[in-house]
């Protein structure tokens, strides 16, 4: 289970990222956002959302001039259990002010039958390893465990091409947050600073396209194989014929990853 402990540190270093990290010229849209927010401005915001059952679409202006956009998919609550969280990274949008609302194509339709919430956050030009997006994801993860019906042990982050790099890097640096990562037509290197492969503590279910011409298939296998052999627990799965900018066939395959998930790792 995750800690009271935990929460709060994470908290805190969200705070610390937006206060330290952040640059007020990285802002992803041109409206003017007062510059002395604070992280507890934040929360408050946040903790003020009124999230309705289907899909609302959501801005909240953060410290140094930033602002986090964001698209939310709320399931049914009225039973009172506790729901699983995905956080859908986007793939490179080059700005596009509406990246994050781009969940119908595969989003929606994987996630149909599954009782979820889904957050949806807005990376601007921004990879989303920056700190500046690094701040953006952590801190709309753990305000939603803090304050909406989430079980904190199903969180899952998952996404497509840059978002897929994304699923490996917080999978990997927030094992306390995410319980397992979903990349689909992704390029991570596993290997270490001191040239050995890294182990991955968060199970991930890695999906590629056979002839996918932006990452080619050999080296995203080649970097799953040698994070499995250093530990890591991987389920690899190609899917015949998709080239990179196909996302929208990968429909069955995270659906086989849902499955994953309710067998395998929850």
């Amino acid at each position: 289970m995750k800690s009271i402990r935990t929460l709060y540190l994470t908290l805190a270093t969200i705070a610390s990222i937006l206060t330290y990290g952040c640059s007020s010229d990285e802002s992803s849209n041109e409206v003017e956002i007062p510059k002395n927010r604070t992280f507890e401005d934040v929360e408050r915001d946040f903790s003020a959302l009124e999230v309705n059952e289907g899909i609302s679409d959501f801005r909240i202006d953060a410290p140094s001039g930033l602002a986090w956009n964001f698209r939310v998919i709320a399931p049914n609550v009225s039973d009172g259990i506790k729901k699983p969280l995905f956080i859908h990274l986007h793939g490179a949008a080059g700005g596009d002010p509406n990246a994050h609302k781009a969940t119908s194509c595969y989003v929606e339709p994987a996630l149909e039958n599954i009782e979820a919430y889904v957050i949806s956050p807005n990376g601007a030009t921004n990879l989303w390893e920056e700190p500046v997006n690094q701040s953006q994801v952590i801190g709309l993860v753990t305000l939603a465990i803090k304050y909406w019906d989430i079980d904190p042990n199903k969180v899952v982050v998952m996404g497509y091409s840059n978002g897929g790099n994304g699923s490996w890097f917080y999978a990997e640096t927030r094992p306390e947050l995410f319980s397992a990562g979903i990349p689909m037509a992704s390029s991570y290197n596993t290997t270490g600073l001191d040239g050995q492969p890294r182990k991955i503590e968060t199970p991930l279910y890695v999906i590629h396209g056979e002839n996918d011409e932006l990452f080619p298939l050999a080296q995203t296998q080649a970097w799953v194989d040698q994070t499995v052999a250093a530990g890591s627990t991987v389920e690899f799965v190609v899917a015949p014929g998709l080239t990179h900018n196909e996302p929208c066939e990968y429909v069955p395959y995270l659906k086989d990853a849902i499955t994953w998930l309710n067998t395998s790792v929850w």
